[in-house]
């Protein structure tokens, strides 16, 4: 597979971006609604033709301008999965998923081949003889990465990919998104809003803000020192890294044990992360009686009064990862009587922490 270049404005849209992703890698891109997210989609896919720019998958370029290159949209090996599925009503499970190899000139046993490979890979090879009208909204989104990648993509774009979802079937079709981008080294550009989705399948995240490139930069980087309005916006809930120690513990860079409820199956010892809410966390001077689960002391770094809340942040984790922080009420504030460098216990209850596989470890090498 080869790395992705795009370096594109479109002035009616007011886009200006430019940015790479690396063979293997997944970037997520985030922003507000209109900030230029799809329109830079629209550019890879070649739905769009820009006013400028360039848009080159390892040695091949599919679009410059100054050069009068426009490869055609079906010829670009670009797959793009949008929200809706967009499946064909008229065609089985198994048809829709041959479409794409079929319409690259593959023969009819060659596109058979990959389309029953494809969708078994996803997990809904027994649907095959289905019409996408006897299909759940997760089934349909499963038949949708399957027919997008059996085209032999070089490069994946997801736009939204588990929008609409219901939290476990959007972990389902998540875990089949990981699996795919971990194990068949093609650049992935993934379009969300969710948190854990940058959380569990990004290797670096792009804020775009106003039709340009607010910030870039690994996961990690991004989300401990958000540079744009809307990173720190996205960035607002407590993220623990550390790897499962039990079916429902996560041991921490420290050591701390934090318990909490795991969104899909996990393996032991793997790379996990705990994600909760700042309004789920309860502040203490003291450490409450009865060592409560998921109960730890914390220096207080920082307060932010934000109307009747206060937030309360914490020193930088273990692992370098950002403080915990704590959304209480004004009037618990003025209770506690917190100043910067104070010690308090953090608390939060088990079922309020969802455990998550964590992203896998960056492959950028450009």
């Amino acid at each position: 597979m080869a790395e992705l270049h795009v370096g594109a404005a479109v002035r009616q849209r007011g886009l200006d971006v430019e940015f790479d992703v690396a063979a293997g890698e997944v970037l997520a891109v985030l922003g507000p609604n209109g900030a230029g997210k799809s329109t830079t989609m629209d550019v890879i896919a070649g739905l769009l033709r820009p006013d400028t720019g360039v848009v080159r998958v390892g040695g091949r370029t599919l679009t410059d301008t100054s050069a009068g290159i426009q490869v055609a949209a079906h010829d670009r090996r670009v797959g793009l999965l949008l929200q809706d599925p967009l499946l064909f009503p008229h065609l089985s499970v198994q048809a829709n998923a041959e479409f794409a190899p079929r319409s690259r000139g593959a023969g009819r046993a060659k596109a058979r081949r990959a389309a029953a490979r494809w969708l078994a890979d996803v997990g809904v090879a027994d649907l095959a003889a289905r019409k996408p009208g006897e299909l759940s909204g997760g089934q349909a989104k499963r038949v949708a990465i399957a027919r997008a990648l059996a085209a032999e993509p070089e490069v994946l774009l997801l736009d939204e990919p588990l929008a609409g979802l219901d939290i476990a079937v959007a972990a389902s079709v998540r875990a089949v998104l990981r699996r795919v981008s971990a194990t068949d080294g093609r650049a992935t550009v993934l379009i969300t809003h969710d948190l854990l989705d940058v959380l569990t399948l990004a290797d670096r995240v792009m804020v775009i803000e106003g039709g340009a490139v607010a910030e870039i930069g690994p996961v990690a980087e991004v989300l401990a020192a958000p540079r744009s309005l809307f990173g720190a916006r996205i960035a607002g809930v407590n993220v623990v890294r550390g790897v499962l120690d039990g079916p429902h513990t996560v041991r921490a860079a420290d050591g701390t044990p934090w318990h909490g409820t795991p969104a899909e199956d996990l393996a032991e010892q793997s790379a996990v992360i705990a994600v909760f809410t700042p309004a789920a966390v309860a502040v203490y001077r003291d450490q409450p009686a009865g060592s409560p689960r998921n109960c730890v002391k914390v220096t207080v770094a920082e307060l932010d009064a934000n109307g009747a809340t206060v937030r309360v942040r914490g020193g930088q984790q273990a692992d370098g990862a950002p403080g915990l922080a704590a959304d209480i009420t004004a009037e618990a504030a003025a209770d506690l009587r917190l100043t910067a460098g104070d010690a308090v216990w953090f608390n939060v209850k088990a079922q309020e922490v969802g455990l998550h596989p964590a992203a896998r470890p960056t492959v950028r090498q450009l």
